[in-house]
């Protein structure tokens, strides 16, 4: 299968040849293959929906271990877009039903050190997921990891991007919607993966905006964690206020030259919010 990228100039996203290498090694069911990618001092490869945390290589080589074999045609695991400089990077990824039951369309945080992966952190909406498989799958409560190691591999994202995505976070978190759409391109396109909401343009954007910070998990309240990816784009990771109860999630962000955003998308796990908030968050996008 011929994978994308959303970057068109490869040099503004030099990590990606290597996600597309990466992903048509997982999608063979190589298992040394895949893990030539990560470093032996692998911090964590977390799975932040199912809260499934592979601290250090032997675990996450154990996870694939178990689950490679069983996979095979037509199983795929793929990328359609990576921003990213030379060691930081947000990717856009799918796995295929039959790598884990159901599809999964994933925003991926990473970073590397020295070529290999060091922090891998995905993010997606378990609401779509078999109910079934979601309760089986998922690590429970009492044992839910909160740590996503963030503290101990340091942002190294392009500069542009933590100063984009720090400024949005801030006006996000503090409920401030005039402040947000001071960083948006007059075209931008709000889009939130959970909510399964799409907003086109900067005036149709900060009235959402403001009908929604107060509620959404990363509005009011949230908690910047980590910024991944290059000067073009990427993404923040953060956690929400006390009104999600400590959801996580993740916003990716691309960027114009004047260091506008032209597209933000968001994704957490729509199973942590009750279904009349999912239901209203989503109606707010329709114009009042």
């Amino acid at each position: 299968m011929t994978t994308t990228t959303r970057v068109d100039d490869r040099a503004a996203a030099p990590l990606a040849p290597t996600f597309e290498r990466f992903f048509a090694t997982k999608t063979a069911c190589d298992v040394e293959g895949t893990m030539a990618y990560f470093s032996r001092d692998l911090v964590t490869y977390t799975d932040a929906t199912l809260g499934w945390d592979c601290a250090g290589y032997d675990a996450l080589r154990a996870v694939f271990v178990e689950y490679m074999p069983a996979w095979g045609p037509p199983a795929r695991s793929y990328t359609t877009g990576v921003h990213s400089n030379e060691v930081s990077a947000l990717v856009h990824m799918v796995d295929t039903p039959e790598l884990f039951g159901g599809e999964l369309r994933i925003l991926a945080a990473v970073d590397l050190r020295d070529g290999k992966v060091v922090r891998w952190v995905d993010y997606w909406d378990g609401a779509t997921f078999d109910a079934g498989l979601y309760r089986a799958m998922r690590t429970p409560d009492a044992q839910f990891p909160k740590d996503l190691r963030d503290d101990q591999v340091p942002t190294q994202a392009a500069p542009e991007l933590v100063a984009a995505a720090s400024t949005l976070h801030a006006a996000f978190a503090a409920g401030d919607a005039e402040a947000a759409a001071a960083r948006l391109h007059t075209d931008v396109v709000l889009t939130d993966m959970t909510l399964r909401t799409n907003v086109v343009g900067r005036i149709e954007t900060t009235r959402y905006l403001e009908r929604v910070l107060g509620e959404v998990p990363y509005g009011r309240g949230s908690v910047l964690r980590h910024v991944v990816g290059g000067a073009t784009g990427g993404g923040f990771e953060w956690t929400a206020g006390s009104t999600s109860d400590g959801l996580v999630g993740i916003t990716a962000l691309e960027l114009d030259a004047d260091g506008l955003v032209t597209s933000l998308t968001s994704v957490y796990d729509g199973r942590r919010l009750p279904a009349e908030r999912r239901a209203s968050l989503a109606a707010a996008a329709l114009p009042s």
